[in-house]
């Protein structure tokens, strides 16, 4: 099926960079970055095609997330490295408004490389900082999350014009604790979306990743455009799973292990770059667009709206 695992970066000696870079500070690595607006990979089933992660690897640990080759270039693994050695780039806010003084205005994703609300964020605090310099520039962004830690933001979020994406691919518990065995479950989810939505936050469903085969059933898509319509939200993008180096390896280890009658279909959906075969998404998008139709739901990918720069821009003379 082609689940090889590619070999590491090389590095000057035994350690990772991460070790000969990073400066230690509990369970994380700080690491200052050069740059924040980075370009979201091709075929990350997302809108954005620019992004800022203030944290690399996550401890949601979910089996699909399409982060994890950002970590082999730290000579770690996309696998329990990425859930449990998390980067942080505690320059993120100082970087971020150094680089929007001069951006094109774009819209930018915020936690590409790994929840921007996960437990590290209550030991850091970043996200304040980001979400104001992003509406001080009136630059469109979305922030994609699945943790209830969002709230502690609602009242910087409220009018901001940053937008709030809370994953939720699916409502079967059962699934959840296996795939997503780090993250809240699919009632916590729904639950901060209404209190989102109920304190004045521009939120959305992010309805993915949608795993072939296992959370794809017509009654399974049905149960969860209902429940999160239910919620409060109206609107919901689907996203199809990815399958890029480094999730492709360890999600397609955890196939082999957990279902490997499904592994053969997996190797007919996917080609090598990652993506599910057009036909396929197309299906599920369009039961899912159908579905959210009925519902009263507003479904594809969000329309960016620029808004004016909270302060001015300074004369040069």
């Amino acid at each position: 099926m082609g689940w090889d695992a590619q070999p590491l970066v090389e590095a000057a000696d035994e350690r990772p960079l991460i070790e000969r870079r990073a400066v230690r500070r509990g369970d994380f690595f700080e690491m200052q970055a050069r740059t924040v607006i980075e370009r979201v990979p091709v075929g990350a089933g997302i809108a954005q095609r620019w992004g800022v992660s203030p944290y690399r690897g996550c401890v949601h640990a979910c089996l699909g997330c399409g982060a994890r080759a950002g970590h082999r270039r730290l000579g770690l693994d996309a696998g329990r490295d990425f859930d449990s050695r998390v980067v942080v780039r505690p320059n993120t806010v100082a970087r971020l408004r150094a680089e929007l003084a001069r951006w094109g205005g774009e819209p930018l994703a915020v936690g590409v490389g790994g929840d921007p609300y996960q437990p590290a964020e209550e030991t850091y605090r970043l996200m304040p900082g980001v979400v104001a310099a992003l509406a001080e520039a009136g630059v469109p962004a979305t922030v994609y999350t699945r943790s209830a830690l969002v709230l502690r933001d609602a009242g910087v979020l409220a009018g901001s014009g940053v937008r709030v994406a809370v994953s939720i691919a699916f409502v079967d518990e059962r699934i959840r604790r296996v795939v997503e065995p780090g993250a809240a479950g699919a009632q916590a989810r729904l639950e901060l979306v209404a209190s989102l939505v109920e304190a004045g936050v521009d939120c959305r469903v992010l309805m993915g990743p949608v795993l072939p085969l296992l959370t794809d059933g017509s009654d399974q898509l049905e149960a969860t455009v209902r429940r999160i319509a239910r919620a409060g939200v109206r609107e919901v993008e689907p996203v199809v799973l990815r399958l890029p180096a480094g999730t492709r390896e360890w999600f397609g280890g955890w196939l082999e292990a957990a279902h490997p009658h499904l592994v053969g279909r997996y190797a007919e959906l996917y080609g090598r770059d990652g993506l599910p075969s057009p036909a396929y998404e197309g299906r599920i998008l369009g039961q899912i667009g159908e579905l959210c139709r009925v519902f009263g739901l507003r479904c594809g990918p969000g329309e960016a709206v620029p808004r004016r720069p909270r302060f001015g821009q300074l004369s040069l003379v």
